[in-house]
C-alpha cells in the first residue's frame, strides 16, 4: 500500500518474533508494552511520525503497511533512543545499520517492504551503529527491562509538563516523581517514589489502602483496587483493574486481575481474566534457575533468571484459587480451572487444569471473547476472529502433545 507521505517508517517483526510467542500469535512485535508505551508509541514519539507494520501474513490486514516515497524499515524489538534515531536518519538510500550482526534498521529508497527480501537487504552496504541498543529477545525481557522502560517513559512523557495535583490524602516519598494525568485519581494511599517514578495515566484510578512502590505505570482508565500492593517495576497496561498483590509484572491492557493473589515476574495479554486467590509462583523451591516454553526451540529455555513467573497469551482466563508453577507459559485462549498445578507449558485454545486438558471449542471462545469486549464497548471484529482462528490452527499440533 502506497502513500502521500515523503518517508515512511515501518516497523518489522524480525528474527526474535517467535521467542516472543505467544504474545506475538496476537500482534506484532513492536505493539507489546514496555514501560508506559507500547515499541511502536516510543517510536512515533521519537520520530514524530506515525509508523506501521511489516508483519506476518495473517496479522497484516489488521496492521497494515503504509510504503511512501523513501521506505526505512525499522526492527519492532528494538527500543528506540536518541543516538539510534539519528543514526536512522542520516541513513543513505539502499543501506544498512547493524549493531554487532542486529539488523537495526535499513533504508529501502522507494521499494515497497512487502516486495524485498532480507536477502536483498543483507547485500546493502553496512553502517554500524555507535548507540547503545536496548532489544525484546525473549518474553522474559519484558518484565526483566521494564524498570529502566519506565524512566525513560516518565522523563518523555512528563517533559516541560506540570501534572494534576495529588490530594493530600495520601502518604507520598518522593511526589516530584509522580506523576497525573488529566482525569486520574489517587485517595488514602501511600506511595513510595524513591526507587522509580509513579505515572498515572488519563482517568487511571488507585484506591483507598493501596501500597505502592514505584517504579509503576498505571496507564490509561487502569485501576489498582482498594489494599492493593504493588512492587515495582510494574505496568498496569490501559484498562486493566488489578487487587492483591503484584510484583515486577507487565499486563499488556484489557484484562483484569482484580482480586487477592500474587502475580510476580510476569506478562499478561490483553483480555485475560485472574480468578480471585489465583497465585503464580516466581521461585523454585530450590531457588535454581528457571526454564520456560520457548515456541522457536519447541521445549523449554534456560532463561538465566532465578524469579519468574507466568506468561499468558491473549484471551486466556483462569478460574478461583489457580495455582501456576514456576515458569508457566499459558498461550491464546486457554481456560484453566481445578485443584492441583497444571504443566507449566499450557497451549493455547486448552480447557481443563491439572487433571488435563481438552480441545476448547473455537465458536465458544469466540463467544466469550465477545461478551467479555462487548463489557468495555469494543467490538471482536471478523478480522480479530480471522487471526484467531489462524492461531487455532497454528497451535493444533500442541494440543495434540498435550492429550
Amino acid at each position: 500500500m502506497k502513500n502521500s507521505e515523503g518517508i515512511s517508517y515501518i516497523l518489522f517483526d524480525g528474527p526474535t518474533r517467535d521467542h516472543l510467542l505467544p504474545l506475538t500469535y496476537t500482534r506484532p512485535v513492536a505493539e507489546l508494552r514496555i514501560g508506559i508505551l507500547t515499541v511502536r508509541e516510543k517510536w512515533e514519539k521519537i520520530l514524530q511520525s506515525n509508523c506501521s507494520f511489516l508483519t506476518q501474513d495473517y496479522l497484516q490486514e489488521k496492521y497494515p503497511c503504509r510504503n511512501g516515497k523513501e521506505n526505512i524499515l525499522i526492527n519492532g524489538s528494538v527500543i528506540p533512543s536518541a543516538q539510534l534515531t539519528d543514526e536512522i536518519h542520516r541513513l543513505k538510500q539502499e543501506s544498512r545499520l547493524m549493531k554487532n550482526g542486529l539488523l537495526i534498521a535499513c533504508n529501502i529508497a522507494d521499494r515497497e517492504a512487502e516486495t524485498i527480501s532480507f536477502e536483498e537487504i543483507e547485500k546493502y552496504p553496512l553502517v554500524e551503529s555507535d548507540a547503545r541498543v536496548t532489544q525484546l529477545e525473549h518474553v522474559w525481557d519484558i518484565f526483566s527491562k521494564n524498570g529502566e522502560e519506565i524512566k525513560k517513559d516518565f522523563d518523555i512523557l512528563t517533559a516541560g509538563r506540570e501534572s494534576l495535583p495529588l490530594s493530600n490524602t495520601n502518604k507520598v516519598l518522593h511526589p516530584e516523581n509522580v506523576f497525573l494525568e488529566e482525569g486520574a485519581v489517587a485517595e488514602c494511599a501511600v506511595i513510595n517514589a524513591t526507587d522509580g517514578p509513579v505515572y498515572l495515566g488519563k482517568d487511571a484510578e488507585i484506591m483507598e489502602g493501596s501500597l505502592v512502590r514505584g517504579a509503576l505505570a498505571l496507564c490509561e482508565h487502569a485501576a489498582l483496587k482498594m489494599g492493593a500492593k504493588v512492587y515495582g517495576p510494574t505496568t498496569i497496561g490501559p484498562h486493566t483493574k488489578v487487587g492483591g498483590e503484584i510484583n515486577n509484572s507487565v499486563i499488556l491492557g484489557y484484562s483484569n486481575k482484580a482480586h487477592d493473589g500474587f502475580l510476580g515476574n510476569s506478562v499478561i495479554g490483553e483480555w485475560c481474566n485472574l480468578g480471585a486467590d489465583t497465585n503464580t509462583s516466581n521461585l523454585k523451591n530450590n531457588y535454581a534457575e528457571v526454564k520456560l516454553w520457548d515456541y522457536q526451540k519447541e521445549g523449554f529455555a534456560n532463561t538465566g533468571l532465578q524469579f519468574c513467573g507466568l506468561i499468558m497469551g491473549d484471551h486466556s482466563k483462569c478460574g478461583i484459587n489457580t495455582m501456576f508453577n514456576t515458569g508457566t507459559v499459558v498461550g491464546v485462549s486457554a481456560n484453566i480451572f481445578g485443584d492441583g498445578f497444571s504443566r507449566n507449558f499450557i497451549p493455547s485454545f486448552s480447557w481443563g487444569g491439572a487433571a488435563g486438558f481438552i480441545v476448547y471449542n473455537f465458536s465458544k471462545a469466540m463467544e466469550v471473547a465477545e461478551i467479555v469486549m462487548k463489557r468495555r464497548n469494543i467490538t471482536l471484529t471478523a478480522t480479530d476472529k480471522k487471526i484467531l482462528e489462524n492461531v487455532f490452527r497454528q497451535t493444533a499440533r500442541y494440543r495434540t502433545r498435550n492429550k
